[in-house]
Parts: C-alpha cells; sequence; structure tokens
C-alpha cells in the first residue's frame, strides 16, 4: 500500500483532477498536477504543478522520479505517456485501457468483438467507405469523431447521403464512426472501482438527461426495474475485468426497446476516469468516486459506496453566467436557499457557453422532491 503522506501524480488539471486532489489531499496524499494550463484547476488544490505539455521529458521524468502512483482525470492524456510512466512507476488507469477508449472505432470494436451489447455502426476512414457504411448502418444516424470528441463536439446528425458527405467533407475527412440513431427511452451510466486484484466495487446505477449532447441533470439512484440495474452492473464488471481495468471507470448505457418490447441495454461508450454523472457520490455516498479513485491508486481497501441519501445532480454551464461577455456570475442564493443543495464551483476564471463551471447536488429522502428542487434551481439560476 501507498500510505497518506506520499506524493501521487496526476496527468490532467480539470475539474475532476481538482476532486481527485481534494480527496487525495484530505487523506493527506501529497499531489502533483502535470497540466499546460496556468490556471488549472486541480493546480490550485495540489501540492506541485507542473505547467508544461503533457509529453514533456523533463516533467514525465520528474514525476517518474517522485512520484509513488500516477492517475490521470481526462481520457485524451496521451497513452503513450501513461505507458512511458508506467515504466519506472504504478499508472492506474493504465495507456493501453486508455488507448481504446480514445479512440471509438477501437472502443466499439472492442465491445463486439468481445460480445457485449452494442448498437449498429460502420468506420468511415475515406469518402471509399460510406457504401459499405451505408450497408451496415441506416439512416438516420449520428456521426462522430473517432478521437477527440466530447460534450457534443465533434458529432453530427445525418438523415441523408448528402449530409453525411457534406459533414466529412466539413470535418475534413478526419476519421469517423456512423452510429444508429436508436429510439432511445433513457440512458444510464454505471461507475465502478476495480482493484489490482480485481476487486469491484459499484455505485448505484444513474440516470442521465442531456442537452445539446452535454450532460444535463443526473438522477440517483436511476428510476428502473432492479432487474435491468443488476444487468447493467454485470456488463460493467465484465467489461472492467475484459480490459484489465485498474482505477475508476463509468460505463454509459442507452436503454432502447428490444424487438419483444422489453427494454434493452446498448453500451454507448466507456470514460476512463470518474465521471460527471458520478458527482452526486461526494454529497450522496459514503465513499465518493474521487476518494475510490485515491483508494484503487494507492492499493488501499475500497471505500463503502452505497448511496444513504437519493440525489439529483444539476450541470452548471457557462451559459447561466450574465453579462455580454458572460463575466458575472449567477445569484447563488438561488442554490444556497434549499438546505439539501450542495454548490461545487471548479475554479475556471472564465465563462462561456457550454463549458462545465460546476455542479449542484441536491440531497433529500425523497428522489422526487430532490428532483423538483434541482429544476427549480435550474430555473432560477436562468
Amino acid at each position: 500500500m501507498i500510505l497518506p503522506g506520499a506524493t501521487l501524480g496526476l496527468v490532467g488539471g480539470g475539474q475532476l483532477g481538482r476532486m481527485f486532489t481534494s480527496a487525495a489531499r484530505n487523506l493527506d496524499y501529497r499531489v502533483t498536477v502535470l497540466d499546460p494550463d496556468p490556471l488549472s484547476p486541480a493546480a490550485e488544490f495540489a501540492t506541485g504543478h507542473l505547467n508544461t505539455a503533457y509529453t514533456h521529458p523533463i516533467s514525465l521524468d520528474e514525476m517518474a522520479r517522485t512520484c509513488a502512483a500516477i492517475t490521470t482525470e481526462f481520457e485524451n492524456a496521451p497513452a503513450e505517456t501513461l505507458i512511458e510512466l508506467a515504466r519506472h512507476t504504478t499508472v492506474r488507469p493504465g495507456g493501453e485501457a486508455v488507448a481504446i477508449a480514445q479512440d471509438r472505432s477501437a472502443e466499439k470494436g472492442f465491445f463486439k468483438s468481445n460480445g457485449f451489447p452494442v448498437g449498429p455502426f460502420a468506420v468511415i476512414r475515406s469518402s471509399a467507405d460510406i457504401d459499405a457504411a451505408l450497408r451496415e448502418v441506416s439512416l438516420p444516424a449520428v456521426l462522430k469523431t473517432i478521437r477527440f470528441g466530447y460534450d457534443g463536439k465533434g458529432q453530427a446528425r445525418i438523415a441523408t447521403r448528402v449530409e453525411l458527405e457534406s459533414t466529412l467533407a466539413a470535418w475534413n475527412h478526419a476519421p469517423s464512426i456512423l452510429e444508429q440513431f436508436l429510439p432511445l427511452r433513457l440512458e444510464i451510466s454505471v461507475v465502478l472501482a476495480r482493484a489490482a486484484d480485481g476487486t469491484t466495487s459499484l455505485f448505484p446505477v444513474a440516470e442521465n438527461q442531456h442537452v445539446n449532447g452535454i450532460l444535463d441533470v443526473t438522477i440517483a439512484p436511476a428510476r428502473i426495474p432492479e432487474s435491468l440495474s443488476r444487468e447493467a452492473r454485470d456488463i460493467a464488471v465484465r467489461l472492467a475485468g475484459k480490459l484489465q481495468y485498474v482505477g475508476v471507470m463509468a460505463v454509459e448505457f442507452f436503454v432502447v426497446a428490444g424487438k419483444d418490447g422489453e427494454q434493452q441495454l446498448l453500451i454507448n461508450e466507456i470514460a476512463p476516469r470518474p465521471h460527471n454523472s458520478g458527482h452526486y457520490t461526494i454529497d450522496a455516498c459514503r465513499t465518493s468516486q474521487f476518494e475510490q479513485q485515491v483508494r484503487v491508486l494507492c492499493d488501499l481497501p475500497l471505500g463503502d459506496p452505497s448511496q444513504h441519501t437519493p440525489a439529483v445532480m444539476l450541470n452548471l454551464l457557462g451559459d447561466i453566467w450574465r453579462g455580454e461577455q458572460l463575466q458575472e456570475p449567477p445569484h447563488w442564493q438561488a442554490v444556497l436557499k434549499h438546505p439539501g443543495a450542495h454548490l461545487h464551483l471548479y475554479g475556471k476564471r472564465s465563462a462561456r457557453a457550454g463549458r462545465k463551471m460546476g455542479h449542484v447536488t441536491v440531497c433529500d429522502s425523497d428522489l422526487d422532491r430532490a428532483l423538483a428542487i434541482a429544476l427549480q434551481i435550474k430555473d432560477d439560476l436562468r
């Protein structure tokens, strides 16, 4: 075990890293953040900040020498950086698993080849692949870049072949994946922690609502049958095992209507890190997803993931900041006047439309009441 007092490394310094760093500092670990942003939200809480590119050799050498273990907070951390660091120190999750999550074609191919439920898809690397793709996937469909798309970026709804060709041209024919448009009943996610010995701990299944491709509201526990919850958790555990994953991971699912009318699960994607839909665990579970990340990284016993209070998490985007330049924050009284509402701000210096600036978690013994309060806060902040 890596005991408190040791130095942990973090590749990436955004809000997920900020919350990891807070959890690590509460346990008296020192944290060194590697991030090129001089105003990194995580670096404000850390004991060290390597303010360089993620591939800077001097920074990587310092992390390898001084950090007892290293993790990451975003899936686009260069996999080769994690693989190189793993030659010298403990790195969780490993670069190989992160590399799969970074490439949608590799990710979907991994799901399919290992027998996990996934919707129809086709990879398009050039215009020569369009005919074959349309034989596999019927329109309407969703086109996504294979790499670097998130929160609705690098995605487009496609209704016709002409739209498909024009979108690919607008993207300079970047390698893309065409996914069958599915009649969704809802979206859910499973956040889990898997230790080096294979021990797995799962948080309650969460129900997610998106707006413009960005998570808007998470409801926990999800309002789904227990049988569906068990199935989602079972798939997530088996998937983590197939990946030989060590760390905190989220598995996102689509819930669709099957041929017999029953609800069916299809995997959308994985996130090799704590997840936006798991933020409610900070206030509503006995162990948060971020403390669990610290525990896995340091080979400490996993914490109790059980939920003590129903909760609804509301994302706060830069759109609700006021003024022409979005320089004025909202009136936070709209949140703080509710006794069960917990405000989390990420320390980002400038707001912009679509940027995640914070979140609110409403905890209440009645889930419907928590949802009503969260929606009231959402309206008041707008």
